[in-house]
C-alpha cells in the first residue's frame, strides 16, 4: 500500500500485483468458484498466472506503476483522472504485448482475464473499481481452420502400405488421430476412454461419454475401422485408459512427422491478426514456406470430424449433438462456413469440367 495526495483530500491506492496474487490464490483454494459453484480448471488458473507474469514484466520494463483506487471515494475530477489512467494502461499494455509479436487472440485473452480480475474485486471484495474494465476492448481473430480432406482421412484409415512404413509409435498415434477425426472427441476426452466407454448393442458398437469441457453426454455409433482401432488397444482392465498416456507435445510432434510421411506437404498460406489487421505468417526457415503437415495438431482431430460430417451431408443439428456444441454456440458456425467453402470448391471443379466443351 502507498498513498498519493490530491488537493481536496487524501486518495488511497492499492498495488495491483498483491491483489492479483490474492485473486489467483483464492481461485486455487476454491474460495472463488464459477457461478454454478464448480471449481475453476487448473488450465484457467495457469492463464491467470501468465497474465500476472506479463503485468509484472510490463510494469518493470516500461516503468508503468500498477495501482488501483477505490472509486467510491473519488470526486468528479479524480474520477476523470482515474479513467484516463486506465485508458492509458490499456493502450500501453496492449502496445507492449504487440511489440512482443503477440496476436489479437493472445492480447484479447490477457485483457479478458484482467476484466475478470476487476469483477472479482468488485463482486467478491466489495472494492468499487469504477467499472473502468469496460474501457478494455477484447479483440478476437478468426484463425483459419485446418482440417484433413475426406480423401486425406481415407488415406490414413485404409492405406496399409503407408502404415507398414511407420514406426510402432507413429502407428499408435496415427490410430488415435484417426479415431479422433472420426468421433470428434477433444484430446483430453480421448485419453480418458476406458472399456466402459464402449458398448455393443445388436452387433453395433457405440461410444458413450461425458465431455470434460461441456459436461454433455454423447452416444456415437462407431464405424468398423474405429472398432478395429479400439480392439487393437483394448486393455484387460476396465480401469486402464484405452489409449494409454502421451504428452501433448509428443503427440503433436509425431503428427507432423506422420503428415510429412503421408506427403501432406502442400504449401499453405497462414495469416494472423494484429490490432485487427491481417498479416501473413512466413516461417523463418530455408524454405520460408508453411506446409500443411506443419499445421497438424491435436485440434485437427475434432475439426476434421465436424467438417467431414457436414461435408458428407449430415444435418447440422445432429453434428452439434455429436460434437457437444449447444444450439447457441457461435463457434460451430465456423465449421459450417468452412464446409460450405469446401463444397463450393468441389462444385466449381465439376462446373469447370462442364463449361469446357
Amino acid at each position: 500500500m502507498y498513498f498519493c495526495y490530491s488537493i481536496s483530500h487524501m486518495k488511497k491506492t492499492s498495488l495491483i500485483v498483491p491483489l492479483f496474487k490474492k485473486f489467483i490464490r483464492e481461485t486455487e483454494t476454491g474460495k472463488r468458484l464459477k457461478k454454478n459453484g464448480e471449481k475453476i480448471k487448473p488450465s484457467t488458473i495457469d492463464n491467470y498466472k501468465y497474465v500476472l507474469q506479463n503485468l509484472v514484466q510490463f510494469s518493470s520494463e516500461t516503468g508503468f506503476e500498477l495501482r488501483i483506487c477505490d472509486a467510491s471515494k473519488l470526486d468528479q475530477r479524480e474520477l476523470k483522472s482515474e479513467k484516463n489512467y486506465w485508458k492509458k494502461f490499456y493502450l500501453k499494455f496492449t502496445e507492449y504485448l504487440y511489440k512482443k509479436d503477440c496476436h489479437d487472440n493472445y492480447v484479447g485473452s490477457n485483457i479478458k482475464v484482467i476484466r475478470v480480475f476487476f469483477n472479482y474485486l468488485k463482486n467478491d471484495k466489495d472494492f468499487f473499481t469504477g467499472d473502468f474494465q469496460r474501457l478494455f476492448y477484447v479483440r478476437k481473430e478468426e484463425i483459419e481452420i485446418f482440417v484433413l480432406s475426406p480423401e486425406q482421412l481415407k488415406f490414413l484409415i485404409h492405406d496399409k502400405e503407408f502404415e507398414q512404413n511407420l514406426t510402432l509409435n507413429l502407428r499408435r498415434i496415427k490410430d488415435i488421430f484417426v479415431f479422433g477425426c472420426t468421433t470428434g472427441l477433444r484430446y483430453s476426452d480421448i485419453f480418458l476412454l476406458t472399456n466402459k466407454s464402449f458398448e455393443q448393442q445388436d452387433g453395433e458398437w457405440y461410444l458413450k461419454l461425458k465431455s470434460l469441457k461441456t459436461k454433455t453426454f454423447s452416444y456415437i455409433k462407431l464405424p468398423t475401422y474405429a472398432v478395429t482401432i479400439y480392439r487393437k488397444y483394448q486393455p484387460k482392465s476396465d480401469k486402464i485408459a484405452v489409449f494409454g498416456k502421451i504428452s501433448l507435445f509428443n503427440f503433436n510432434k509425431a503428427l507432423k512427422q506422420i503428415g510429412e510421411q503421408a506427403n501432406f506437404t502442400a504449401t499453405i498460406e497462414v495469416s494472423r491478426e494484429k490490432q485487427g489487421k491481417t498479416q501473413k505468417l512466413i516461417k523463418k526457415t530455408d524454405t520460408a514456406l508453411n506446409r500443411f503437415c506443419d499445421k497438424m495438431s491435436s485440434h485437427m482431430m475434432r475439426r476434421t470430424a465436424i467438417t467431414t460430417m457436414l461435408i458428407l451431408g449430415m444435418p447440422e443439428h445432429l453434428v452439434r449433438k455429436i460434437s457437444g456444441h449447444s444450439a447457441a454456440s457461435t463457434s460451430f458456425n465456423r465449421y459450417v462456413h468452412y464446409a460450405q467453402a469446401y463444397m463450393d470448391k468441389e462444385i466449381s471443379k465439376v462446373h469447370s469440367k462442364l463449361e469446357n466443351y
